[in-house]
């Protein structure tokens, strides 16, 4: 389950997912542009849907660099400690993030989901239920979950074999 193949095939699909939402998202907006300048006649969808995907690109943006472990960081104490203090203060890092992805993306998305879905709400031009839209942050959620869990597997690993 924590494998380099099954990371990296997962940063793959993530990777092409976003390069899909991105293109996407571009055909979506220069659609927009051309209606509104071009055919004086602004197409009703594509502001709702672009800020949609935009959404999801930054949720699943989120994830993507957390799994290449190139989220901002302040590393001034980090690059200071050498050894095995280094690799524990990494782990107590991955750790934070792993309590605030499952608590704030996952139970916190799931809570948001779920009031979405139960009052039924939908988006006001495209009618699609908003529980799909926001099923994106739990979803993230768990890809930084991952990410993080096997970071720390690998820190720990590393932390028991060194000096």
């Amino acid at each position: 389950m924590f494998s380099i193949k099954t990371k990296s095939n997962l940063d793959l699909l993530i990777g092409h997912m976003l390069v899909v939402l991105m293109a996407l998202m571009v055909l979506n907006v220069t659609w927009q542009v051309t209606s509104r300048y071009v055919f004086q006649s602004p197409s009703s969808f594509t502001d709702e849907l672009s800020r949609y995907m935009l959404i999801w690109v930054g949720m699943l943006g989120t994830a993507y660099v957390a799994g290449k472990n190139e989220h901002l960081a302040i590393d001034i104490l980090l690059t200071k400690l050498k050894g095995k203090a280094q690799l524990k203060l990494m782990i107590l890092i991955h750790v934070c993030i792993l309590v605030f992805a499952v608590t704030a993306m996952m139970i916190g998305g799931s809570n948001l989901v779920y009031i979405t879905f139960i009052l039924g709400q939908k988006s006001a031009t495209l009618q699609i239920p908003l529980a799909y839209i926001y099923g994106m942050v739990p979803f993230s959620g768990i890809l930084v979950a991952y990410y993080q869990v096997y970071s720390i597997v690998q820190l720990s690993q590393t932390l028991k074999t060194a000096e």
